[in-house]
């Protein structure tokens, strides 16, 4: 099974601490709260410096998609992420605090729930594949892609929009190719197992 989901559809809701706003892509359960979900994908604006929410027994993916970057520092790290499209992984319940490099920025966060899920946060800028997972996301990050699935014809994605493909069966559990049809295009692929 697999469908898109327009940047219209996302869900934008408060952070955790109260600090911003998110637009939520998609999460498992479907509408689960932030303390039930088993994975959660989410487009983040920050436009101040501030604290990252917690998520304890949470691993999160957390890769700058637009702006100058991040500082996050705690106890036992200091780390700028300057760089757009470069993921980086941290552990949810860790205390962080984010400081601005220079001006808003927008992260793409992958969050994944210790024993409920594990994923992994690749970035695509040349024709990848994707291999068959309990689910795998293509997110239009920057440009027209077009993706694969088996013999099913193949799918447009538009900027910003993402495809989502669930196990079930059929061409839903053939590789995914994402294919860039722009020369400066990337797309952000997720891929998911729930053990």
């Amino acid at each position: 099974m697999f469908h898109i989901i327009a940047p219209s559809q996302y869900r934008r809701t408060p952070w955790k601490n109260g600090g911003g706003l998110t637009e939520e892509i998609a999460a498992h359960p479907e509408g689960a709260a932030l303390d039930g979900f088993d994975w959660r994908i989410s487009i983040a604006a920050v436009d101040r410096d501030g604290p990252f929410s917690r998520f304890p027994g949470v691993d999160r993916t957390i890769t700058v998609i637009e702006g100058a970057g991040m500082r996050l520092s705690g106890p036992d790290r200091d780390v700028v992420l300057d760089t757009l499209f470069e993921p980086y992984v941290f552990d949810g319940g860790d205390a962080i605090d984010c400081t601005l490099v220079s001006g808003a920025v927008s992260d793409f966060n992958a969050m994944f729930r210790r024993g409920r899920a594990r994923g992994q946060v690749s970035v695509v800028r040349r024709e990848a594949i994707v291999d068959a997972a309990d689910f795998r996301l293509a997110f239009a990050a920057v440009g027209v892609h077009e993706c694969s699935i088996g013999a099913a014809a193949p799918i447009r994605l538009e900027t910003r929009h993402t495809l989502i493909v669930e196990r079930g069966g059929g061409d839903a559990d053939a590789p995914l190719a994402i294919q860039p049809l722009e020369a400066a295009a990337v797309a952000l692929a997720v891929r998911i197992e729930c053990p």
